[in-house]
């Protein structure tokens, strides 16, 4: 007698691989990928291969991200520090033998062309992860002073070395990205409400003496001269209208012209005409606000915010410490590349390299982003895994 095997089905077989996935995660992540495409199609339809690129760059983030997903946070955990050390021995060899293009040193050749910076924006909170976690398995009771100390060097070495090069953009993404893991770790508040004010009245002071020391002659020091003249120009974007305060005007004259519902689909004037610089990268929420008005900005916004608390909740949940401080760090960054690309393009930031996620074209930044949701629906599934 010969026993009959049913094959089980297509659904049976990727069920295990599937289930674990974090439902209300994927479906906003979706629907900001579909609100994406559908920006640049309209942006970037006479921008040659903008929206077949975009397509195809979000894919490869789609990809990525399932991959990612399989991989257990305690695996996850083990890439640590040999991502860590990957990622400062790159950029230490940027310094060094880098690739240097508008007087910026970003970019090594090892074959191919890379920009080693894009690896500590993810290497750089799991790093601290995992050094609070073995602080947390090695001694009982709450983190002391040493441990953020130790944590505050790992964080400061990427952030000067990226800031160096220089790249205002990704130096502020590792810094947040680092920054929110201490936060999380139970970082006291007696330091952080001493470097908030200290932060507060230094703005307050720069707002206050800005005429006199943007003064042609003026020595900032810490800033590079373009950088010193990108604060100059938040201050007062008038002063050099059709020089360096073109881009923020042009983004603040589209983003009021939308109104309440925007001019239409494939209708905006300001971004046809060419009047916003970048209008597929960095100033791409300039030309969202005119063809969507503040209606299309309300839901993009709603989106953002969904997706971050969607994070901290599976970062609340987390089983471990580890996946508690990573899932933390990762959901907050998206707020600090929303808040930094929507804030240099309203005027209310000076202008640096930072992309509005999902939106904006850019392959980088969408592997980058592809692989930090990857790395949240891994500590989702983990949970839900532990659970059954």
């Amino acid at each position: 007698m010969i026993a009959v095997v049913e094959r089980p089905s297509l659904w049976l077989r990727l069920r295990p691989v599937l289930s674990g996935f974090d439902g209300p995660l994927l479906a906003v992540v979706l629907a900001l990928a579909a609100l994406g495409m559908v920006t640049m199609y309209s942006v970037g339809y006479d921008h040659g291969t903008r929206f077949v690129d975009h397509g195809r760059n979000m894919l490869i983030a789609a990809a990525l991200m399932f991959i990612v997903a399989q991989v257990p946070p305690q695996r996850l955990m083990a890439l640590a520090v040999p991502l860590y050390t990957l990622g400062v021995a790159l950029l230490v060899a940027t310094a060094l033998f880098g690739i240097t293009k508008k007087g910026a040193t970003r970019w090594l050749n090892v074959g191919v062309v890379i920009q080693p910076s894009e690896l500590l924006k993810l290497a750089t909170p799991l790093m601290l992860a995992w050094w609070f976690q073995k602080c947390e398995s090695r001694q009982a009771g709450p983190l002391r002073w040493p441990d953020f100390a130790v944590a505050g060097v790992l964080l400061l070495v990427p952030f000067l070395l990226v800031a160096k090069q220089p790249d205002l953009g990704t130096s502020l993404l590792v810094a947040g990205a680092g920054l929110y893991v201490l936060f999380f770790a139970g970082l006291s508040w007696r330091l952080i409400v001493p470097l908030v004010v200290a932060a507060a009245l230094g703005l307050v002071a720069i707002v206050v003496s800005g005429d006199a020391l943007c003064q042609p002659g003026v020595d900032w020091q810490v800033l590079r001269d373009y950088q010193k003249q990108r604060v100059c120009t938040l201050l007062d974007p008038t002063r050099d209208p059709l020089g360096k305060g073109f881009h923020i005007l042009q983004g603040m004259i589209a983003i009021g012209s939308g109104g309440l519902t925007g001019k239409g689909f494939m209708s905006g004037t300001q971004t046809h005409l060419e009047f916003i610089p970048e209008r597929t990268t960095d100033f791409i929420f300039a030309a969202f606000s005119e063809e969507f008005g503040l209606a299309g900005v309300a839901a993009l916004a709603l989106g953002f915010t969904v997706l971050i608390l969607r994070g901290l909740w599976i970062a609340a949940s987390a089983p471990t410490v580890f996946s508690r401080l990573l899932a933390g760090a990762l959901s907050l960054s998206f707020f600090t590349y929303c808040f930094v690309n929507m804030g240099m393009v309203s005027g209310i930031l000076p202008v640096v390299g930072v992309p509005l996620p999902f939106i904006s074209y850019g392959g980088t930044a969408m592997v980058t982003l592809g692989v930090s949701l990857g790395m949240l629906m891994s500590i989702a599934r983990s949970k839900g895994l532990m659970q059954r």
